[in-house]
């Protein structure tokens, strides 16, 4: 059995998020979605749980970290193509998203990243397969 990866995610503003990840070709999952949250397929295993700030504040009772002045964490999500790497950047910088580097390509691994309008950072990579 695969195992399926949930990553929760505090929005400020909900619809605004929910309407960013739509704008990159993610849908909604309405079983897991509500007032407070918006459940996001990724892929088959992965998930990212939009969550309002005041339920996101359920969860843990450690402050929510200010994303315009320090970091979290990085999400890196492995895409199938150089294509689809670039498609999700120009995609999220025409939701209103951001951008802090240029597309790099390092010969076997290919890659640039974009920041959603909560400040989380998504870096995005494809691997070369190997020429066989």
């Amino acid at each position: 059995m695969s195992k399926q990866i949930y990553l929760n995610l505090p929005v400020s503003n909900l619809p605004k998020s929910i309407a960013f990840f739509k704008a990159l070709g993610f849908e909604s999952h309405p079983q897991f979605s509500s007032d407070s949250g918006a459940c996001m397929i990724i892929s088959d295993a992965i998930f990212v749980m939009l969550c309002t700030q005041e339920r996101f504040r359920d969860f843990t009772p450690k402050a929510i970290c200010d994303t315009n002045v320090a970091v979290e964490m990085l999400i890196n999500l492995c895409c199938e193509s150089r294509e689809e790497v670039d498609r999700l950047v120009a995609s999220a910088l025409a939701a209103g998203g951001t951008s802090y580097d240029q597309a790099e390509d390092l010969g076997f691994m290919y890659s640039h990243s974009f920041v959603d309008p909560d400040g989380h950072g998504w870096g995005l990579f494809h691997i070369k397969p190997p020429e066989q």
